[in-house]
């Protein structure tokens, strides 16, 4: 993040103007970023030059010359669009590296502290993205699919937030990054021990039904890496870019999966017994969640 600082409006110009280009080409052509800048040739050429030396661009040679945005370039942008917005005033140390995301601590204008998320899709495989989210088109580029499920983590975030989920607060989005409340707690998976897994399990499982009743969203993903518990062990729900609604054709299946993945994850860990059918017909209930309706 320090090559940020580095940055002159001139270069943020150029990065502007490869993001338009990207919109037609997978790469593009020199002329055509010198076009969409609205900089004279000379300065525009310099300035391609040393945004491709601060790797923020790649570079072909054959058969023409031309830029494509990385990452990191990609990230450039949204942080100049937070920062310049009033959102965002510095961002600190990396608070975990995902197979499709990045996240950060970072810091408002105000001190308040919130967490920055990067969508970075294309560590796996296309076939595995594309086969579990919809938002996800042919011929597209890995950046704008990573925009694409910022896009609808954020609305997810909105709802669910709004119903009282308990859920990162949404600040602000802008192409494939979320700013977000502060992240509590621990990663599930990451505890070796909890004092009371079965208020944990309830916890979670209140916290999807009012997703369901409330929101009528399902997660479609929940795991143990994907639920955060504080020291008091209530808990926290991230990552919903793969979020359906209930009008989804698998929504029921969607749903018992979630379900059947933490009553397999707290029995193997913690020897909880769960019942599946009886929390299914809870949260679809609305009504009360009670301790002896759930554990075996």
């Amino acid at each position: 993040m320090e090559k940020f600082r580095e940055l002159e409006a001139e270069d943020f110009r150029i990065l502007l103007a490869v993001e338009k280009g990207m919109k037609t080409y997978g790469y593009v052509p020199t002329n055509k970023i010198v076009g969409y800048s609205g900089l004279p040739k000379e300065e525009a050429t310099y300035r391609i030059s040393r945004v491709h030396k601060l790797r923020l661009v790649r570079r072909i040679t054959v058969p023409y010359e031309g830029y494509s945005l990385n990452y990191m370039g990609y990230d450039f942008l949204a942080l100049n669009f937070f920062v310049r917005s009033g959102f965002l005033s510095a961002v600190g140390n990396c608070l975990g590296l995902g197979k499709e995301a990045d996240v950060y601590e970072a810091l408002t204008p105000k001190n308040e502290e919130v967490a920055l998320k990067f969508h970075r899709l294309g560590r796996i495989s296309f076939r595995q993205t594309a086969k579990f989210r919809d938002y996800t088109k042919q011929k597209t580029f890995w950046i704008f699919r990573s925009k694409a499920a910022a896009e609808k983590e954020y609305e997810a975030l909105k709802r669910l937030y709004s119903c009282e989920v308990s859920v990162p607060k949404p600040v602000a989005q802008n192409r494939h990054a979320v700013l977000m409340g502060k992240i509590l707690g621990v990663q599930l998976n990451e505890l070796k021990s909890i004092e009371n897994p079965e208020k944990v399990f309830l916890n979670i499982l209140k916290n999807v039904q009012k997703a369901y009743v409330k929101a009528k969203i399902i997660h479609t993903d929940l795991s143990e890496y994907n639920v955060l518990v504080t020291e008091e062990e209530e808990v926290q729900i991230i990552d919903w870019p793969q979020y359906v609604t209930l009008n989804h054709p698998q929504a029921e299946i969607l749903l018992r999966r979630d379900i059947e993945n933490l009553a397999k994850y707290f029995w193997r860990r913690f020897k909880l017994k769960v019942s599946v059918e009886n929390s299914l017909s809870l949260i679809k209930a609305g009504g009360k969640i009670r301790k002896a309706q759930i554990f075996l």
